[in-house]
């Protein structure tokens, strides 16, 4: 089910962001707008678009949260991965997403202490020193 779900959110996300799927979608409004007249303006002929629309953003939300999620996560991985390949990376900053709100505010603001200190220029080669910003964390 895992595996189905994943592929069919893919190709759902996909098709769905096109250019196609935004113009058959605005077809759709013009042609409900067209027929208004027809239908008088009615409270039912109101129905069938609120319906239409609730139902479809209804589902695309589940479709999107998961193209989302694995997107996130394998970049997550692939940054992962390039901080452990770099000799002098700090790979304490391999699991940031588990630190609190208030650890990663802290770090956000030893970063941009940093990046003021060299903007400064009390480092002429703009390198940091590995751990250098983040000494406190680990």
């Amino acid at each position: 089910m895992s595996e189905f779900f994943r592929r069919f959110s893919a190709r759902c996300a996909e098709a769905l962001g096109s250019p196609w799927a935004f113009a058959l979608a605005a077809l759709i409004v013009v042609l409900w707008a067209t027929t208004g007249p027809v239908f008088h303006y009615s409270d039912s002929w109101q129905l069938v678009i609120n319906t239409g629309t609730t139902i479809i953003t209804f589902l695309m939300v589940f479709i999107l949260q998961n193209t989302q999620n694995r997107d996130a996560k394998a970049i997550q991985l692939k940054l992962d991965e390039l901080l452990r390949g770099v000799k002098g990376a700090r790979t304490r900053l391999v699991n940031l997403e588990e630190l609190s709100d208030a650890e990663l505010r802290e770090l956000q603001e030893e970063f941009e202490r940093l990046r003021k200190r060299l903007q400064r220029g009390q480092r002429g080669d703009g390198a940091v020193p590995a751990g250098e910003a983040h000494r406190r964390h680990g």
